[in-house]
């Protein structure tokens, strides 16, 4: 499989031939803009705007890339291709017009297509709305995966939810976080294909009951209270100088009748689209507030219903060539982006047995041989439960299926382990005690035939905390698959001028190889290439400053260290030990104003979850020292202070690329892998970090000399809170630390409100469960390392790299590539377009 997968050399000489295709020459393209600006947008050049246009050149685009799709998706109905199936709660696809033009090899000529019509294609290419359907790294590793599949040829379908609205547009008001709905469908959405008449009923509530079928079995049927219908929706996916175009389907929720007629008809007109509307949504918005009893109902009815819906489909799928389910799972292996879609493994067999008439071993061997689990977490609180009374009230039959499992189950268990009730009890599917709960990362566990972590440390962790006693029971079940990022997108797409440096230097078989970058470090201190690649980092850095003055008005020193901390606001992330550094220069350049400092411009970016406050307040934080620090000209030329509003793909693209430092400082143990820290470092940001998540890895990568290393280990923490964490003490103890505290209590931050940071100053002082006063000196004394390395920028050049020829192994290429040899067992299947 590697060998054909990663002949690099032959697949990069396709893809230029790709480029000098008439079909995709510059007249061919522009023709094409005119074509579809008439028949899809209905409009003549002299009156269509800049949305026509972008949507013009994106069917342009489609039209090409629906001649892959449809060819791929022949190839495997023709070959019987065994599919990998990727079902995920998120998809943070991120703008599409732009990769399908790079993975297309028609960027270049789409470019000056677009110039020769008097526009621009970056004014086009800002004209997208991105697909918010995703919270963060998991709906971002899920479209990295995606990318990855294509590209190396397997056979893939993705599955998931298209929410009409994604993840909030963060805005911020007066230094605090507000969420505005995103409107991503409001404009249309050029890349997906509605397939109305493939759809599947979706069953809740009700109960279940048993018969005997005309054979004389015994069977159970669900008589449920309503029913719901799902339509596909679904987008190609292309790989990189390949023809191979997968399949992601959303799944839409409809109501069997839009209009109840007689209600209408008798003025009743809310009852006339009750229905509708309750149906609707279900898909309605990504990850709606749980902390009500309805909205735990309406997660997870989102997360029943679009497993139901994709098992139904590949059901559907393998009976056009199967007259039985009996090779369901040679077929499809699935793969459970964490416990969202972890209701599958009871819904397959419900599928199984109750619909197909399978008995239950039978079914139970084809289900345990289909499900593969992914962990993506070290927190217990993490760990999706559900209230067995909501569980029961939705989903009656599989409460009965889990009941059943877990009985079973528990059975084998006792006889691995006997007179152990407490391990018994941890295992079990159901927590008992006052209000059970149905825990389906242990459904995941027991109905999976592989469980696998995102870093090599936290698959250790894994087996020794929260996933111990399936490890105990099953160790050859657990693995680790290191994430990964799609360099396309995070380098080639976003960093074009880095990019091209890196091609010119040593070919650009690095794109779909990147172990290639490697043949950089030899060169990592030749003079001219530090010189052309700080010029690159010099480019990009002025493109955010300028960003940055559009977005927030803010004027930052382009020639300063770009520190930046960008990921969802989570108080395990840290961004407010962040801010303790941030005001520890601050005062210090205010009481030694004399001292040579480094200039920096610290910028951060995330989103909080609307219902997290302490997040929420991390944020107001963030921002009110901001705006005392950027008003305070003694210190104006040294630092800055930026809070980058509404942190998405799109944004991550300008940012990834101009920063020097990456904050990557989650307390050591919290973190599961992160992928933010790879996206920086192969854009040749330096890393400060602690021995968390993947860090650990890139740490080894890249060579401990080029990581500035901070903090205590996870042993470390773990001690310190065994013996007794008192952080008052280290505070009273520490001056520094002190006066910050004292600083932001009196209200220096807050407009003399000593009450608006309170809850932050009160979890730090009487608890600080994330540990910053212990790693905070500790951090101080890295940032000084960090600042005198920078005024060596030969060193600094050299360090960055460095980082980027050693980071080859953070692709999610690679990570795809174990998953199919340790996990799915799948291989390439070549697809090839018929000569016209």
């Amino acid at each position: 499989m590697a060998s054909r997968i990663y002949n690099s050399t032959a697949r990069q000489t396709r893809y230029r031939k790709n480029i000098n295709n008439p079909e995709n020459s510059v007249e061919a393209i522009k023709h094409d803009i005119i074509e579809e600006l008439f028949c899809s947008q209905a409009k003549f050049p002299e009156v269509a705007t800049k949305h026509d246009f972008y949507m013009a050149l994106a069917y342009a685009v489609r039209h090409r890339l629906l001649h892959r799709w449809i060819q791929t998706a022949h190839t495997y109905f023709k070959e019987e291709s065994r599919t990998v199936v990727y079902l995920s709660a998120e998809y943070l696809l991120g703008p599409l017009l732009g990769n399908n033009l790079l993975n297309m090899g028609i960027y270049d000529q789409a470019r000056e297509a677009v110039d020769q019509l008097g526009l621009s294609l970056d004014e086009l290419l800002e004209q997208e709305e991105e697909p918010g359907l995703g919270n963060g790294g998991l709906g971002r590793l899920a479209a990295c995966f995606m990318d990855s599949l294509a590209t190396l040829e397997i056979p893939t379908i993705g599955y998931g939810i298209r929410y009409e609205y994604g993840i909030f547009d963060q805005e911020i008001h007066n230094g605090w976080q507000v969420e505005v709905t995103d409107k991503w469908l409001h404009d249309g959405n050029p890349w997906e294909i509605p397939r109305p008449e493939i759809q599947y009923c979706v069953n809740f509530g009700g109960h279940s009951e048993t018969y005997t079928d005309e054979k004389g079995n015994q069977r159970v049927r669900w008589i449920p209270r309503n029913m719901i219908m799902g339509t596909p929706y679904d987008t190609p996916i292309l790989g990189y100088a390949v023809k191979t175009a997968n399949m992601l389907r959303l799944w839409k929720a409809d109501a069997r009748e839009s209009l109840n007629l007689q209600a209408f008809n008798v003025g009743d007109y809310y009852r006339a689209v009750e229905e509708k509307v309750s149906s609707e949504n279900i898909s309605r918005i990504l990850y709606p507030n749980d902390q009500t009893v309805v909205g735990r109902e309406l997660r997870l009815q989102q997360e029943y219903f679009f497993v139901s819906c994709s098992l139904q489909d590949m059901i559907r799928i393998h009976l056009q060539r199967e007259k039985t389910l009996d090779k369901f799972h040679e077929k499809y292996t699935c793969q459970l982006n964490d416990t969202h879609p972890a209701i599958s493994i009871a819904e397959l067999m419900r599928l199984l047995m109750d619909v197909h008439g399978m008995a239950w071993d039978k079914a139970w061997h084809i289900t345990t041989n289909t499900f593969a689990y992914t962990n993506h977490t070290l927190l217990p609180e993490a760990l999706e439960k559900w209230p067995l009374s909501v569980f029961q009230n939705l989903l009656p039959r599989h409460t009965e299926i889990i009941y059943e499992i877990n009985s079973r189950f528990l059975e084998q268990a006792r006889t691995r382990f006997p007179g152990d009730d407490g391990k018994i009890s941890r295992l079990s599917l159901i927590e008992e005690g006052w209000g059970k709960q149905v825990r389906m990362a242990n459904l995941a566990c027991v109905g999976s035939m592989k469980i696998n972590g995102v870093a090599e440390l936290h698959s250790k962790l894994l087996k020794q905390t929260i996933l111990k006693d399936f490890h105990d029971l099953w160790p050859e079940k657990f693995n680790n698959k290191t994430n990964g990022v799609t360099p396309r997108r995070f380098m080639v797409l976003a960093n074009p001028s880095l990019s091209k440096l890196i091609s010119s230097t040593i070919g650009d078989e690095w794109i779909i190889n990147t172990t290639e970058l490697g043949k950089l470090a030899k060169m990592a201190f030749d003079r001219n290439l530090q010189n052309s690649w700080q010029r690159a980092k010099q480019d990009n850095k002025n493109r955010l400053s300028e960003f940055i003055k559009k977005i927030t008005g803010i004027i930052v020193n382009e020639e300063s260290i770009f520190d930046i901390q960008v990921k969802r606001i989570h108080e395990y992330k840290r961004q407010h030990m962040n801010v303790l550094h941030v005001i520890t220069m601050y005062n210090r350049i205010k009481q030694f104003p004399n001292k040579d400092y480094v200039p920096r411009t610290f910028i951060f970016g995330g989103k909080a979850a609307p219902g997290y406050y302490m997040a929420k307040l991390i944020i107001k934080l963030i921002n009110s020292v901001a705006e005392v620090i950027n008003k305070d000209r003694q210190v104006n030329d040294l630092m800055k202070v930026v809070f980058l509003p509404d942190f998405n793909v799109k944004n991550a693209q300008r940012i990834y690329p101009a920063a020097d430092l990456s904050e990557q400082i989650s307390t050591a143990g919290m973190e599961a892998s992160g992928t933010g820290n790879m996206k920086f470092s192969m854009n040749g940001a330096l890393t400060i970090g602690t021995l968390d998540g993947a860090n650990v890895e890139i740490r080894e990568e890249v060579g401990s000399d080029n990581f500035f290393l901070f903090g205590l280990t996870t042993e470390e923490v773990l001690k310190r809170k065994l013996e007794g964490y008192r952080p008052s003490e280290i505070c009273n103890n520490n001056p520094e630390l002190s006066a910050i505290m004292d600083q932001i209590s009196c209200g220096m931050f807050s407009e003399g409100d000593g009450n608006l940071f309170r809850p932050l100053t009160r979890e730090l002082m009487d608890f600080d469960r994330y540990m910053l006063f212990a790693d905070y000196v500790s951090y101080l004394e890295c940032q000084d390392r960090v600042s005198r390395t920078y005024q060596d920028m030969a060193q600094w050049a050299g360090m960055s790299i460095l980082n980027v020829a050693r980071i080859g192994k953070f692709s999610s290429d690679r990570a795809i590539k174990e998953y199919c040899q340790d996990i799915w067992h799948v291989k390439p299947t070549k697809v090839d377009l018929p000569i016209n």
